[in-house]
């Protein structure tokens, strides 16, 4: 099990070993997604790349990127991930949605 911290909105949240950080954010009521996203994301499908999030910490404890995440990343830090597309393994992480 890992322990999921959401450092903007100050909540945390447990997530069994495989979960999807997308889901887990919203089962929290925590919104990854800004402005017009809100109503224009792909729902998870891993299509448009709204709901980039910041792994501020245990970047070591997420599956690795996609190839679609490293084409929508490449500009970006390496901690940059796409919510949809990564999986918390075991160990705690950090997160700031709305980079």
């Amino acid at each position: 099990m890992a322990n999921i911290t959401f450092v903007n909105e100050g909540k945390e949240a447990i997530a069994m070993d495989g979960a999807n950080l997308r889901i887990k954010a919203l089962e929290n009521n925590i919104d990854i997604y800004k402005f017009v996203a809100k109503l224009t994301n792909c729902n998870g499908y891993g299509q448009c790349a709204t709901c980039t999030v910041e792994i501020v910490e245990g970047l070591e404890n997420l599956s690795p990127r996609t190839e679609f995440e490293e084409k929508k990343l490449k500009n970006k830090p390496k901690n940059y991930r796409l919510a949809c597309q990564t999986l918390v393994n075991q160990g705690n992480i950090s997160v700031k949605t709305k980079p």
